[in-house]
């Protein structure tokens, strides 16, 4: 008896444990309420990890009223990554950021780590919760460089960033949790004292899969929204119906600057050269939310492949080997893809996110920041005919 009882003792403590991940039953994704942007079908998870390997973890903090925050990692796959590479490209919207590893991305074309998004201000901790992570790995012995890849939006607004209370410790524990499958949303991770438009944002995220004529290959997003704007849902103008807006009586309100890390994954074999091409084209896809892209926003979109053909592994960059990879003209539909995902990804965050409150540790002032309110939002949609 004692031992049954204190089998349900735990079963509940890990069911707690793990609550942070899961949203209020009222929150949805936009499908649920009729959101569908695009015409492309999504994946069985519609989320980045419908590209096959990769895989997404969060760890979040939410502590004493003042602490909000969280960091996010993205795997490309399963296999050691520093030693089988992917190619990659690096976009910039508007750089108001702090975005680590850029240049080597730029440079060469490839990721060779985790990505992780987090804080601004705990980018270096991030970096170097990526470098003991990647040094630890078998097979990684002799690394002498390692390019870290790490994405922020400063969450300063419900958050005591300055305590920088994220150590590599902590934020180790998102790149050692990441898993296939579902992927949590809302408040979360990196989105868990973000705001976008207003309202709380958080990490939402969507994918596309291409028919098979068209190769079949999937697209996935995932997003941490941080951003502002004139919030637009599918083409309706949910920002100016709810009262709540950038630029609204010509005063430059906090609904606009911030910042957004669009991440892409594709099985497709693309180059990077054509890897920069699709992750320009997120950048549609955040138009289409409404975002001003500020002069304080730092809107960056990180872009990979999964595909085995184009993998940098070791032998390929010591070899004339051949590379099987699409030609231009095979490429717009994924641009559409990602396109639609990335609009989608970005409702996901908002429409997942729950209502967060925040003492300011300094001023001693208290901060909410509501959740989008979503039966307000199902009347618009259907004043609008949807």
């Amino acid at each position: 008896m004692l031992e049954k009882v204190s089998y349900l003792v735990i079963s509940l403590l890990m069911t707690l444990s793990t609550t942070y991940q899961i949203a209020a039953a009222d929150q949805v994704r936009a499908r649920d309420i009729g959101i569908k942007p695009g015409i492309l079908k999504t994946g069985k998870y519609n989320a980045i990890t419908d590209v096959a390997g990769v895989k997404v973890g969060h760890v979040t903090l939410s502590e004493n009223g003042t602490v909000n925050t969280g960091a996010t990692a993205i795997l490309a796959h399963g296999d050691n990554i520093y030693q089988n590479k992917v190619p990659a490209a690096a976009v910039i919207g508007n750089g108001f950021g702090k975005m680590m590893g850029y240049s080597q991305i730029r440079e060469l074309g490839e990721i060779e780590t985790p990505i992780v998004l987090t804080n601004t201000l705990s980018v270096p901790r991030a970096a170097d919760a990526i470098l003991d992570w990647t040094l630890n790995q078998k097979g990684n012995e002799d690394a002498r460089s390692v390019n870290m890849v790490v994405g922020e939006t400063n969450d300063a607004g419900l958050n005591d960033i300055r305590g920088r209370h994220l150590t590599p410790q902590i934020i180790i524990e998102a790149i050692e949790n990441a898993k296939s499958g579902e992927v949590a949303e809302g408040d979360v991770g990196a989105g868990k004292g973000t705001i976008a438009f207003g309202w709380k944002g958080g990490i939402g995220t969507s994918s596309r899969v291409l028919p098979n004529d068209l190769g079949g290959y999937t697209v996935g997003v995932l997003v941490q929204s941080n951003f502002g704007g004139i919030l637009t849902m599918d083409g309706v103008p949910i920002g100016e119906e709810l009262n709540q807006y950038y630029l609204q009586n010509y005063v430059d309100t906090d609904v606009a600057d911030g910042s957004v890390m669009m991440i892409v994954a594709t099985d497709a074999p693309l180059s990077d050269r054509n890897l920069e091409r699709l992750a320009r084209r997120a950048l549609t896809g955040l138009a289409r939310t409404g975002s001003s892209m500020t002069n304080g926003s730092g809107d960056y979109v990180i872009s990979f492949s999964t595909a085995q053909s184009v993998r940098r592994t070791a032998k390929l960059r010591n070899s004339n080997a051949a590379i099987e990879e699409l030609p231009n003209n095979r490429v717009s539909p994924l641009f559409q893809a990602v396109n639609e995902a990335t609009e989608e990804a970005i409702y996901n965050s908002l429409l997942m996110a729950q209502t967060v409150t925040s003492k300011n540790i300094r001023t001693g002032q208290t901060r909410t920041v509501h959740e989008l309110p979503i039966d307000k939002v199902r009347d618009i949609m259907k004043k609008y005919g949807r």
